[in-house]
């Protein structure tokens, strides 16, 4: 009720002049809110596009970190944020595709959030050391049906977990949160070092994340959740499997202010976006990193979102994964 009130007020004073009102957006810095720690994937996209956006914006960016909850603590302050955009949010898949699907308290919808753009996507890599043996899709499923394989993750309820139980609910491996074992981790550094170490046989998790591992040999990739190859990956993708619904299973980042980011604003973001991601060195930097960068509309986020949103709530509903608390 109180946003609701809040938009009529912030209508009704706005009125007819509200091409007007934001027609010499922005006159200030314009606060960025990274929801996840340092170091992390949200925070090397957000940081990478931080100069080419900047100067296509014509003001500072101030890059924010503000972390917890799995992206919602930094994800609720844009929720709550004046509609002037001033103070906008890198969205993430995490915050925005897998929380609202599995976890029933969180505190805001995608609904509260007006999605300016997705610019990177992150294909989807699983990965195992070469010391397992392991050499291909169908060989780990095999152990896995067999009983005795585990995978890392970055936490409960994050996009590794997800995407690990999503790959082999798509294998055909029955029953697939008890018969292979989750054992999480503090953060994607430590899921990987889990795999690395020998705590665990396998990872699925963002491309850019294994992307240092995989060029220096320590893990093997086995799969990307792509139709097409993803450069420095020497695996098969989700199509050349047979599984294009994994398609759907991506990392990605993206730009969001709160539902009621008036137009204009939101046109603008559109032009600086484009410039930014046009630019050589951003693309350079992410595409070395196993990133893919895709600049979508606001009808093409909403779409893409929605139907990562759709795939993930239906395959956690089908298992039980459902998080209540």
């Amino acid at each position: 009720m109180k946003r609701v009130l809040r938009k009529i007020l912030g209508a009704a004073a706005l009125g007819v002049t509200a091409t007007a009102a934001f027609a010499d957006y922005p006159e200030r810095p314009i606060n960025m809110v990274i929801p996840y720690g340092a170091g992390g994937a949200t925070d090397i996209s957000a940081r990478s596009i931080s100069a080419p956006l900047g100067e296509a914006v014509g003001k500072p960016l101030v890059m924010v970190n503000i972390t917890g909850a799995g992206g919602a603590t930094g994800s609720v302050t844009i929720q709550n944020a004046s509609a002037d955009g001033y103070k906008m949010l890198f969205a993430r898949v995490g915050s925005h595709s897998v929380s609202p699907a599995m976890k029933a308290a969180l505190p805001y919808t995608l609904d509260d959030f007006r999605f300016v753009t997705v610019y990177e996507i992150n294909p989807v890599a699983c990965a195992v050391t070469p010391a397992s043996g392991i050499t291909s899709m169908e060989a780990l499923v095999a152990k896995a049906k067999e009983g005795g394989v585990s995978y890392s993750s970055s936490g409960v309820g994050s996009l590794p977990h997800l995407a690990a139980v999503m790959v082999m609910d798509e294998f055909g491996v029955e029953n697939p949160l008890q018969s292979v074992t989750h054992i999480p981790q503090k953060g994607g550094g430590g899921a990987a070092t889990a795999v690395l170490n020998g705590t665990v046989t396998f990872l699925c998790t963002n491309s850019s994340s294994l992307a240092g591992f995989v060029a220096n040999g320590q893990l093997v990739p086995l799969l990307v959740t792509t139709a097409e190859p993803v450069v420095g990956f020497d695996a098969p993708t989700s199509v050349d499997l047979g599984k294009p619904e994994l398609q759907k299973l991506v990392g990605w980042t993206g730009i969001a202010g709160p539902d009621d980011l008036p137009d204009d604003v939101a046109a603008k973001w559109g032009v600086w976006m484009q410039a930014a991601t046009d630019d050589p060195k951003f693309r350079d930097t992410m595409e070395t990193r196993g990133s893919v960068i895709d600049l979508m509309s606001p009808q093409e986020a909403d779409a893409f979102i929605q139907g990562q949103y759709d795939s993930f709530r239906a395959l956690v509903d089908k298992l039980g994964m459902r998080i209540e608390g």
